[in-house]
């Protein structure tokens, strides 16, 4: 039986938004729930009573009440969620409007800044009054090419302030990457910095910032963020302007904000898919949706309070940066970082929990395996007395990752890995603060959410590893994809294998305690003598043999079978001997099955990532098949691919 690591004390339970709201929802509904189960199962079997109570309990925004929750309720594809509401997702992230700390941006090389509510409401006020006096309207389209810093939130939500759609990728992108997304969309202004601060470097963007602008004619004004350098030289950028030139407010006073009234689905944000097997797709999502979803897991599964100071590591390239800023809506104090989450050995990532007070840090499971890897203890060297909660994501959290945490960083905390996606810009499965937290699992399934794991023959399983799907239709799905007028990419993307399911494409399962374990992509299954196998269930093993740094699965096609590779990125220069691969598969075998046992195993120098940390399974499977991949622009390092071509280790 998995072992419990945490569970919250009664007073805490009784304190948490989430049981105050269950209360609330059972007044409304005359009903009383058991335990979360309970109330989860009731959320999705009254989804229209479930978000309705969502809406009036956290009182959004808006200047027209809806008529209905919701219509045509079993259906993904002509489900209606709150018809006749008119909001602006900008003003409910701006409903605080007073002097506590909104936004604290800390860069890499030392520099802070802080930026009150107040202060953020007239800055947004300010630029929006230039987008609307640049002719923007309703639906065009903003995009941003920017780090993670305070000017980049406020873009943002200037955009959203006048009807627009904010689009974003970070400026690690190369400008064919860029090209890729922005192009597609054709946006009328673009957002930019003249460069930014990542491994002790100083990165220029300003050539990639020409390129882009360039190739992309609907762009009718750049506007570029000193960030590397006081007055940033733009004279060989197109119809570019200073930021801080272009909001400046002529005027003694502030304009006056006005927020676009807008269908609760009017498209938000423009998201994009990995790109590594092709063009990536452009996925809309509406701005209702996002808000009330991000709301539920902020509030509700995070329990997020204006006394909170909520951190997680994004990208303006990942949805956790647009799922971050989102917590402006509860008043808490956002912080921004922007930089590599190893600097100072990841110490400064460290440092900041004490400094700002953090109480709810976001990370990757890579950070999280990294310290312990190299054998930090912030135990031993940090207070942390701020520290509530851990929200990993990016990839599954092993087991031991999980001891770790406990053992090392903070025995009274709630760890929360959390797994959802671009796709729907949120969560499926996720953390709770009124439930234990056991070794190795995400606690459980969203509010909301009708999410099942089905085996092959398409039938709900339990303790058993299947499809993970939700069922019936939820509010944050997308709108659809960009330009796909007739839905046939989307259906292709989601609803390809079962009529009217959402399959999301992770493979995992559903657990004794009502819990989930993700096992990893279900496109990278291994399917060794037709047995499916998670690669999370390899790496879990695989990070436990002290000498792997890092390491990547898949399968390869041998002798009218699949067989299990595995490359490993040894530490301090260590050199794969016999050995040492004796040692790796004993691991394997003695803690899962003689299947999962690589019938090679191999050294490689690196392992190809997307730009957002992701480790591409997919792209290393087609090098060794001979196959294309077709866009490595997606890539952070592909010329890490070049490792896996033509090994003469996978020719017998």
């Amino acid at each position: 039986m998995t072992s419990k690591l945490w569970a919250p004390s009664p007073e805490n339970i009784a304190q948490s938004q989430l049981n105050q709201f269950q209360q609330y929802i059972e007044q409304q509904y005359q009903t009383h729930f058991e335990d979360y189960q309970a109330f989860h199962q009731w959320s999705v079997d009254y989804r229209a009573e479930f978000w309705a109570g969502l809406y009036d309990y956290y009182q959004v925004i808006d200047s027209s009440c809806y008529v209905s929750a919701l219509e045509n309720g079993d259906d993904f594809f002509k489900a209606q969620w709150f018809n006749g509401a008119r909001l602006n997702f900008a003003e409910n992230l701006l409903r605080y409007r007073d002097d506590k700390t909104a936004l604290l941006g800390l860069l890499e090389n030392g520099e802070r800044r802080s930026l009150s509510y107040a202060e953020l409401f007239d800055a947004v006020a300010v630029l929006a009054s230039k987008l609307r006096a640049e002719g923007v309207q309703p639906g065009d389209r903003i995009a941003g090419f920017m780090p993670n810093i305070i000017e980049t939130v406020v873009a943002t939500l200037a955009t959203s302030a006048v009807g627009a759609i904010w689009s974003s990728c970070s400026p690690d992108f190369g400008v064919s990457g860029v090209v890729d997304r922005f192009g597609q969309i054709e946006p009328v202004m673009l957002f930019c910095c003249d460069g930014y601060y990542y491994n002790g470097k100083t990165i220029d963007s300003l050539p990639n910032i020409s390129a882009i602008t360039d190739k992309i004619a609907s762009i009718k004004k750049v506007c570029v963020v000193g960030l590397t350098r006081a007055t940033p030289d733009i004279s060989g950028i197109r119809d570019a302007v200073h930021y801080g030139d272009y909001c400046q407010n002529e005027s003694s006073e502030t304009p006056p904000l006005e927020f676009e009234q807008l269908p609760f689905d009017h498209p938000l944000y423009i998201m994009y898919s990995s790109g590594t097997t092709g063009v990536p797709k452009c996925i809309v999502h509406g701005a209702g949706g996002t808000l009330l979803q991000h709301i539920k897991e902020h509030r509700l599964h995070t329990d997020i309070t204006r006394d909170d100071v909520l951190f997680y590591f994004s990208t303006c390239g990942w949805m956790m940066w647009n799922w971050l800023i989102s917590g402006l809506a509860s008043g808490c104090t956002v912080m921004l970082y922007d930089g590599s989450p190893f600097a100072r050995k990841g110490k400064l990532l460290l440092d900041s929990i004490d400094q700002e007070g953090i109480t709810v840090f976001g990370t990757s499971a890579k950070f999280i395996a990294s310290l312990q890897k190299t054998g930090v203890k912030p135990a031993n060297t940090h207070r942390l007395d701020s520290l509530r909660a851990i929200l990993s994501t990016g990839s599954p959290l092993s087991h031991e990752n999980f001891d770790y945490i406990y053992r090392d960083m903070k025995s009274d905390i709630c760890l929360s890995s959390i797994s959802g996606g671009t796709d729907i810009i949120s969560c499926f499965v996720l953390g709770n603060p009124n439930l234990p937290v056991y070794r190795g699992e995400i606690q459980c399934r969203g509010l909301g959410m009708a999410v099942e794991f089905w085996n092959d023959q398409g039938e709900a399983v339990a303790e058993e590893k299947g499809e993970l799907v939700c069922t019936r239709p939820f509010p944050c799905a997308p709108i659809g994809f960009w330009q796909d007028e007739s839905n046939q990419r989307f259906k292709k993307a989601y609803f390809d294998r079962y009529e009217n399911i959402w399959a999301h494409g992770d493979y995992g399962e559903l657990t004794e305690h009502n819990g989930v374990i993700i096992h990893g992509r279900s496109d990278a299954v291994l399917n060794p003598g037709g047995v499916r196998i998670g690669t999370a269930e390899i790496y879990r093993q695989v990070e436990s043999v002290e000498q792997v740094a890092e390491s990547i699965v898949v399968g390869q096609q041998w002798q009218d079978d699949v067989r299990v590779v595995l490359f490993v990125v040894l530490k301090d220069k260590l050199q794969l001997d016999d050995a040492l691969v004796a040692s790796i598969k004993q691991t394997i075998r003695s803690n899962t099955t003689p299947r999962h046992v690589p019938a090679k195993v191999i050294q490689v120098s690196d392992i190809p990532r997307t730009i957002s940390g992701k480790i591409v399974e997919l792209a290393v499977r087609n090098i060794i098949h001979n196959q294309p991949v077709v866009n490595t622009d997606a890539l952070a390092n592909p010329e890490a691919l070049d490792l896996y071509q033509n090994l003469p280790e996978l020719q017998t």
